[in-house]
């Protein structure tokens, strides 16, 4: 199982035309784990939710999409919401207002943190707000170095830069992550705002001598490339679709290439992940890519079906 740890809240995503908003379920790791569940790999979802309507249509989701539910604590308290913005042009990213002030998911405490964790938990997902709201952040960090060299760990930081006061700060305790974590994946806009005046590729060579294994780099409408520690390198383009936005574009692409891992057997340690040749990368890339243009052709965070893969 791929236990995913962080946020869930409800996006208000725009209608057609622009008057008004439509309510979908959502949040980066929320939406990792339905795309997961959607693709039929076994997959659990670790926060906390709000004993709300809106929480209520969470959990409802989640089981509706074969996630297991076991790990979820629920509490009284708001739901987190998100407003989306979606600028127009071939290679946007949205722009999200959030409202989670005193938000459940993100009231995560360290007595909330399971003791231990069952074997069939074979890797952890993290990433995205959860880890930028206190005390939920410093909690889930808490459970990120615990497990770290016990599981398979997955990294998203999935940026929101108007909820990061200190850039440098946030990139500080960004790279103590990075240092934990097997599976990496970032966007370009992600690397643009955190290292504006780096190189992506030396960024990412950096990493991966002192981090993950695996590290997944998406670029919107350009593509998008993988890179092992062992030295192996693939890039595939991104399939042509119409696009109704890409709300969850990365999620999706994510969440299918951590399918795609655990069904070829390769998270179960670290040296199956560094150890891929080029055709498994390769194939990696193209499915994420594939359930990622999937996602774009329909409105909202909406992840393929596996029956819709191919």
């Amino acid at each position: 199982m791929i236990l995913c740890c962080g946020e869930a809240l409800i996006d208000f995503v725009p209608l057609e035309g622009g008057i008004g908003y439509r309510p979908f379920p959502g949040g980066s790791i929320f939406n990792i784990a339905v795309g997961l569940g959607r693709l039929q790999t076994p997959v659990g979802m670790f926060t906390k939710l709000s004993t709300d309507f809106f929480g209520q249509m969470l959990v409802d989701y989640l089981v509706e999409n074969n996630v297991d539910t076991s790990f979820l604590l629920r509490a009284d308290g708001p739901t987190t919401l998100a407003f989306v913005s979606l600028p127009h042009g071939e290679n946007y990213e949205p722009q999200y207002l959030f409202y989670a002030n005193q938000a459940t998911d993100r009231s995560l405490e360290p007595a909330d943190l399971p003791d231990a964790l069952p074997a069939e938990v074979a890797a952890l997902h993290f990433g995205s707000i959860s880890l930028l709201l206190e005390p939920g952040a410093s909690s889930l960090e808490a459970l990120m170095r615990r497990e770290s060299g016990k599981r398979i760990l997955s990294l998203d930081p999935n940026v929101r830069p108007t909820l990061i006061s200190d850039r440098e700060a946030f990139r500080q305790r960004f790279e103590s992550w990075v240092s934990l974590v097997d599976i990496l994946r970032l966007s370009q806009a992600d690397l643009e705002w955190l290292y504006p005046d780096a190189q992506p590729e030396d960024l990412i060579q950096q990493w991966l001598s002192s981090g993950p294994a695996i590290c997944l780099l998406t670029r919107g409408a350009d593509g998008a490339a993988g890179y092992t520690a062992s030295g192996v390198r693939a890039f595939v383009p991104t399939p042509r679709v119409a696009v109704a936005d890409t709300v969850g574009a990365g999620d999706t692409f994510l969440a299918a290439g951590l399918s795609f891992l655990h069904k070829n057997g390769l998270l179960t340690s670290r040296a199956a992940l560094s150890g891929m040749d080029e055709a498994m990368l390769h194939a990696c890339l193209e499915y994420s890519a594939r359930a990622a243009a999937i996602n774009c052709s329909r409105p909202g965070a909406n992840p393929p079906y596996l029956h819709e893969m191919g």
